[in-house]
């Protein structure tokens, strides 16, 4: 599997994990299973979203490793998102709006305004904290949920492939999270 498809399906994890975790919270919700076009919905919106937190760090951090960790998820985020509209016109999927999509949404708005009230050393670890738990759920999801919910067997093929690619966010992030100090405090 090549890295694109990696990408693609790394980011597709990420972003379905996130609104997966939220809605699941929700008892009406928690048994439902994602289509193939509301899971790259999920995606799409995650993308943007973790790209947008990316940016804001850069504007906000002075810690140099913190800044290379925001531009590698610019970078990767980018990629992925281009991965994934690519892969959706393959599989002819549209992305459709969803329950995840919009549960992504507003739990990513409620940590940018935390995000936006801290400055120095606090965003710095507030952001790695949320990146360290991010990570972790979507690890959680893959294993879980995307891979066993799959309906397409190449999605489900790229999927499996994307764990090494989150395991890596995964890693590089505690390690910041060690220098910095911080324990997870979310």
């Amino acid at each position: 599997m090549n890295w694109k498809k990696h990408l693609a399906v790394g980011s597709m994890a990420l972003l379905f994990a996130m609104g997966f975790s939220a809605s699941a919270q929700d008892k009406d919700k928690s048994s439902a299973k994602p289509s193939d076009p509301q899971i790259v919905g999920v995606v799409t919106a995650a993308d943007q979203i973790d790209i947008d937190t990316a940016k804001l760090t850069l504007k906000k951090t002075k810690n140099d490793q913190v800044k290379q960790f925001a531009q590698q998820m610019i970078d990767d985020h980018t990629k992925l998102q281009n991965s994934v509209n690519d892969l959706g016109k393959k599989l002819n999927v549209k992305p459709e709006p969803s329950d995840i999509s919009k549960s992504l949404k507003t739990a990513a708005a409620a940590e940018t305004k935390k995000l936006q009230r801290l400055n120095g050393k606090a965003f710095d670890t507030e952001y790695i904290n949320h990146e360290v738990a991010y990570h972790q759920q979507v690890l959680d999801a893959a294993g879980n949920v995307l891979i066993p919910n799959a309906q397409n067997a190449e999605l489900k093929s790229a999927l499996e492939g994307a764990a090494p690619l989150l395991q890596g966010h995964l890693d590089h992030a505690k390690q910041l999270q060690s220098s910095l100090g911080s324990g997870s405090s979310n």
